[in-house]
């Protein structure tokens, strides 16, 4: 494994931390890192609510990349909960696909950190409506 996965997974370790905001809101069991290709790390959390009005942390280092001024992504990289393996969910990659059609399907996923395992957003989006 490279070390910009392991900057990335530090990065995204060092906001990890789940907290109750309010009866209604929680944030930060899931954590993520998003490289953009600036080489740029930028992470974001979870924010669940009671009412679906949450966000995926990914898609969360995803809007704080393009708040600070870049749009396009080169590796994503998510804590879940029991630290365990898994892929962005739906919504995640197609905010990806969208923000970058045409280039998303290399993006590179850590799928399993343990293991150092990662795909191409295109192996995992593989016939996607936007194609």
């Amino acid at each position: 494994m490279d070390q910009t996965w392991i900057d990335m997974y530090n990065a995204a370790k060092a906001v990890l931390g789940g907290r109750t905001i309010s009866e209604y809101v929680t944030a930060g069991e899931v954590s993520a890192a998003v490289r953009s290709k600036s080489g740029r790390i930028y992470v974001g959390v979870c924010i669940d609510t009671c009412s679906t009005l949450g966000i995926c942390a990914e898609r969360n280092a995803i809007f704080n990349m393009i708040t600070n001024g870049e749009n396009e992504i080169d590796r994503v990289l998510c804590i879940p909960p029991n630290e365990g393996k898994g892929a962005p969910c739906g919504a995640c990659r197609e905010l990806m696909v969208q923000l970058m059609p045409g280039k998303y399907k290399d993006i590179e996923i850590m799928i399993d950190y343990s293991k150092g395992k990662a795909m191409k957003l295109g192996e995992l989006t593989p016939e996607w409506w936007i194609d």
